[in-house]
C-alpha cells in the first residue's frame, strides 16, 4: 500500500493543505474542492453561501462553505497568487500546444 501524504489542518475548521495534492492549495478536507473554487462561486457567480452549499457543492455543509470563505478573506494574497500562477500556466500551455487547446471564450469559435 502506498503511503499517503498527510494533510495539514489549518486554524480554520474543515480547511487543509496536502503537499502534492491540488498543488498544496487550501481545500475542504475530504474533498477536491479548493477554497478558491468556493470564493469564485460567490464572487464571480454571485451566489450566497447557502446557494453554494445547496446547488454548486451539495456534498458540502454550510459550515464548510463559511469556513472556506473565512479562510479566503484572511488569505487573499495566497489564493490570488495561486489563481494567477494557474492562469499563467494555462496561457503558456495554450501557446505551446495550440492544437490541444480549444478557446471556449464567447465569440472565439
Amino acid at each position: 500500500m502506498a503511503s499517503e501524504t498527510p494533510s495539514v489542518q489549518t486554524q480554520y475548521a474543515h480547511i487543509v493543505h496536502t503537499a502534492g495534492f491540488l498543488r498544496g492549495e487550501a481545500r475542504i478536507e475530504g474533498h477536491r474542492i479548493r477554497v478558491r473554487d468556493i470564493a469564485a462561486a460567490r464572487d464571480l457567480g454571485g451566489l450566497s453561501p447557502e446557494e453554494i452549499a445547496a446547488t454548486v457543492y451539495p456534498s458540502l455543509t454550510l459550515g464548510q462553505v463559511y469556513s472556506a470563505l473565512a479562510y479566503y478573506e484572511d488569505h487573499h494574497d495566497e489564493i490570488d497568487r495561486a489563481s494567477a500562477e494557474e492562469a499563467t500556466f494555462l496561457d503558456d500551455f495554450a501557446r505551446q500546444h495550440p492544437g490541444l487547446v480549444r478557446d471556449l471564450r464567447p465569440g472565439k469559435e
